[in-house]
């Protein structure tokens, strides 16, 4: 059981859910990014997820596409990741989670990749660009170091698929809330609701929300049925608005604050459909 199923362990008898955190390693720089990841935490981030500048991030929207760019300036990669992740283990236990593309994992080598991840201190990771039917090799690695890998089901999938990226997910379930690159929106699809209780009836896995979630009102109403909700180009803007500012890292802590404590305590509510987001 590694640090996310201890997490989301910990979360469901407190009758809380996740709240995981997205921004871009090395943006925008390496060393704002290790006081992010601990500001993130302490603002109350239950998970952070880690994004892995690539060149061609299919799944992402302008917003993380220049996080991604600048982070690449930087001259940031795979290993500059680990190292900073293993930097942090000496102050925190705070799960986290590569987001990241497969052509760079398999570049780096799959064993590598799993071993360097064990080694550093990486609790998983979301491959947006890595189809269930084809991660075995990975998965296989994976577990044998201990680290999960999450596969993504989106509003399309069909119930048949949703089995089966149901059964091969590790740490969690990402579900994505809309179809599309990621980027926040202003409204986000009702379907929502009836999707996430389709996919909890087939698994006991936590299922968690990301893609185009920016306010504290949405992450209050996708709380009521999911297990965790997933914030990333909303966190990149006030990075990005406040580059070569002092108080970058308190802004945002501060808005990440805002974020959390719209989170839903009791699981009451879950599966409400007739909430509108």
């Amino acid at each position: 059981m590694n640090r996310i199923d201890l997490k989301f362990k910990e979360l469901k008898k407190n009758n809380k859910k996740a709240f995981i955190a997205f921004i871009m390693a090395g943006d925008p720089s390496i060393d704002i990014t290790e006081k992010l990841i601990f500001e993130l935490e302490t603002s109350g981030a239950d998970i952070i997820e880690l994004g892995v500048p690539f060149s061609d991030p299919l799944a992402d929207g302008p917003t993380i596409q220049r996080s991604s760019q600048r982070a690449l300036k930087n001259k940031v990669n795979l290993d500059s990741v680990f190292n900073l992740v293993k930097r942090i283990r000496s102050r925190t236990q705070v799960p986290v989670v590569f987001l990241t593309y497969y052509n760079l994992i398999y570049y780096y080598g799959l064993e590598r990749f799993a071993r360097m991840a064990k080694a550093s201190g990486v609790d998983g990771a979301v491959i947006p660009d890595l189809p269930f039917e084809e991660s075995g090799p990975l998965r296989d690695v994976a577990r044998k170091n201990g680290v999960a890998i999450a596969h993504l089901a989106a509003p399309t999938s069909s119930k048949e698929r949703l089995k089966k990226i149901a059964e091969a997910s590790t740490g969690f379930i990402y579900y994505v809330s809309l179809t599309g690159t990621t980027g926040a929106r202003e409204i986000l699809p009702q379907e929502i609701f009836e999707n996430l209780r389709l996919i909890k009836k087939m698994t006991r896995k936590p299922v968690c929300v990301g893609f185009g979630i920016s306010s504290a009102e949405q992450v209050a109403r996708i709380s009521m049925a999911a297990d965790g909700v997933i914030v990333g180009s909303a966190i990149v803007k006030v990075i990005e608005k406040n580059i070569g500012k002092k108080d970058l890292v308190k802004k945002v802590g501060g808005f990440v604050k805002t974020l959390v404590k719209s989170k839903i305590r009791s699981t009451k509510s879950e599966t409400n459909s007739k909430h509108k987001i």
